[in-house]
């Protein structure tokens, strides 16, 4: 069993609040959620007839000390349910609420649940969590198969290509139909297999409307779906102008990054996911506010992620699977940004330093930067 950087976190807030755990589906939620529930708490799924039907008729025994509600969002009056939970039981009740979509989604309207929650991200699992001793082969497992906890753990090609498939069917034809009144699922289908390939890159809106016969604003829409469904992410630029950044490009990840063909984005991939985990951890656990950004600038030069800190950088990250010089991108940087420190993380073995600049294998990067 290994243990998830999010439990310390919640147990600690079930003390004080209800806690909302969103992210992908297939992630582990329900595997925490039960763990929870395990001793004097109760188990319960909207997706089981007989849960849903206690769910429905609000007769939760306040005999329990916890109350997990899995799914929970799919029904409709889920906030006056926990609302009046919390505000009768909550001294002594631990509600923990789950959901495949962004729970955020959801409450909108109805009764305010401001100030009774704290909402925290599970994320695929990281290299911290697999191996505590950091050990490239469980990087190369990380690769291949991505960080959702049963194609990492069966390590068998066979049944991740499947999982892959499967989950794909599900968040689209399941979960966006339930979250949307979207009739053109296939041409999601499309968009969806049209992404992996555009990993890394600076996205071009145009070029994926081309492609499907739809119109800028469409693809928009759909992308902001896709991004609500824990099936991609965008990350903004960052700069400034005495680095003329550009503005208003993005670029496209996907948290499961094993989908993802090609070795050299793959692996930034990867790293993207590492990092954006660190982001969510800090903000949802320590109330920073996070931002992972990249930098490019007109004249093309680019690293690929800056992690920012309450709006000031703490460390840019560069790829490189293999070991390689240092970017001259990263010197022109160092030379013209307050980033006080940058990484140049690879697969290889070097380490070392020059400046402000840091040359380490991801194993070492992931140990020294606090990857939860």
């Amino acid at each position: 069993m290994h243990e998830r950087s999010l439990v310390p976190v919640i147990a600690e807030d079930l003390t004080s609040k209800m806690v909302f755990i969103s992210g992908p589906r297939q992630v582990g939620k329900t595997t925490i959620a039960k763990s929870f529930a395990a001793k004097d708490g109760i188990y319960l799924t909207w997706d089981d007839l007989e849960d849903r039907d206690i769910i429905k008729r609000h007769k939760i025994d306040p005999r329990y000390k916890s109350v997990v509600f899995d799914e929970i969002h799919k029904y409709i009056r889920w906030r006056t349910l926990v609302k009046g939970l919390f505000d009768k039981y909550g001294d002594r009740l631990k509600i923990l609420v789950t959901g495949s979509a962004r729970l955020d989604y959801f409450r909108k309207g109805g009764d305010s649940l401001v100030g009774r929650y704290h909402a925290l991200r599970l994320h695929p699992f990281s290299l911290p969590e697999l191996d505590k001793k950091y050990r490239r082969k469980t990087t190369e497992l990380l690769l291949q198969f991505g960080g959702f906890p049963e194609p990492v753990l069966a390590q068998n090609p066979r049944q991740h290509r499947r999982w892959q498939r499967e989950r794909i069917q599900r968040v689209i034809y399941q979960d966006v139909r339930d979250l949307t009144n979207l009739r053109e699922l296939s041409l999601i289908e499309l968009l969806v297999d049209a992404l992996p390939v555009r990993v890394g890159s600076v996205l071009s809106i145009k070029s994926l409307q081309e492609d499907l016969e739809v119109s800028p604003n469409t693809v928009t829409h759909w992308l902001q779906i896709l991004d609500l469904m824990f099936y991609s992410y965008r990350v903004l630029p960052y700069g400034s102008k005495k680095i003329r950044a550009v503005k208003k490009s993005t670029k496209l990840y996907l948290w499961d990054w094993s989908a993802v063909q090609e070795s050299g984005p793959r692996f930034e991939n990867m790293v993207a996911g590492h990092l954006l985990k660190y982001c969510h951890y800090l903000e949802d656990s320590e109330g920073y506010k996070m931002e992972l950004r990249f930098i490019r600038d007109t004249d093309l030069r680019e690293i690929d992620f800056v992690v920012l800190r309450d709006k000031k950088p703490l460390f840019a990250v560069e790829c490189k699977t293999g070991e390689k010089k240092i970017s001259p991108h990263i010197k022109y940087f160092r030379d013209r940004t307050d980033i006080p420190l940058f990484y140049q993380v690879h697969l290889g073995k070097d380490d070392y330093q020059d400046k402000k600049i840091r040359v380490l294998p991801f194993e070492t990067f992931c140990r020294e930067a606090g990857i939860p």
